[in-house]
């Protein structure tokens, strides 16, 4: 069924009005001045087609019309502040859904969801597999991404963009660095991640150039002797979510403490 529009700022305002019986009192409770109440009044008397206050040398008095709804309007409100704080409800729960690429959360992610997760046992986690799940169908939180920046979304950058190259011989590619050849050259080897990359160098399959920070992450793991130098690239990791989701507490809460923030 389409709803009709409904003037709700007005309406707002009518309510204030009403309640006080003085567009100056409304006005000082909205931050507005009664100039800006005065119009909103006439506006919704223009789209409602009623008078809602008469003057008299009393003051303001309501019209019949104006109290015949305004216990309906009342109600409405509260229904209003009951369903707001149903939507808010979410942010204040202790379960996190966040997507992730597998080696990103094996090598650096998950030491420090334990580690916060220490600190709040309240906490419980949903972890997906790989970076590009939608945020609506899978319910998300929050994302961790290798690309060159948030794009529509909100995000904070993790490390610096950098990567290093393991391993000798033939290219590796994978979804993060397809073409390391150049464009138009075929890798005789593509993998699904850099973890795959890092592990297929590691065997002696070629050489593979992987984010600085997986390899930092690996190094220190002893899973990598010797530390390469590292290399600007275009990408990072980006831990991301659209605007709502980064509003929320619980959201704030989990990046800044990723971020050291």
């Amino acid at each position: 069924m389409k709803r009709t529009h409904l003037p709700l700022n007005a309406l707002r305002v009518f309510d204030a009005a009403a309640r006080h019986l003085s567009f100056t009192r409304a006005a000082d409770e909205l931050a507005v001045t009664p100039a800006a109440v005065g119009q909103q009044i006439r506006a919704l008397e223009d789209v409602l087609g009623v008078v809602l206050f008469r003057r008299t040398p009393k003051g303001l008095e309501l019209t019949d019309e104006a109290s015949a709804g305004l216990e309906a309007l009342r109600t409405g409100f509260l229904h209003f502040e009951d369903a707001v704080q149903a939507m808010q409800a979410g942010q204040s729960s202790h379960v996190y859904t966040i997507a992730a690429p597998r080696d990103f959360f094996a090598a650096w992610l998950a030491p420090r969801l334990a580690e916060f997760r220490a600190a709040n046992p309240e906490v419980r986690y949903s972890l997906i597999d790989g970076e590009d799940a939608d945020f609506t169908e899978a319910n998300l939180d929050l994302a961790v991404r290798w690309a060159e920046g948030p794009g529509e979304l909100e995000g904070v950058q993790l490390a610096d963009a950098q990567r290093v190259t393991i391993g000798a011989g033939d290219w590796i590619a994978w979804p993060g660095d397809p073409a390391p050849a150049g464009d138009g050259a075929d890798a005789p080897l593509t993998v699904g991640d850099a973890g795959q990359a890092f592990a297929a160098a590691i065997a002696g399959m070629g050489q593979a150039r992987v984010p600085a920070l997986l390899a930092h992450s690996w190094h220190a793991q002893g899973r990598l002797a010797d530390l390469p130098e590292s290399e600007p690239c275009r990408r990072a990791y980006w831990l991301v979510a659209p605007l709502p989701q980064w509003r929320q507490k619980k959201v704030k809460a989990l990046v800044a403490f990723l971020t050291g923030g």
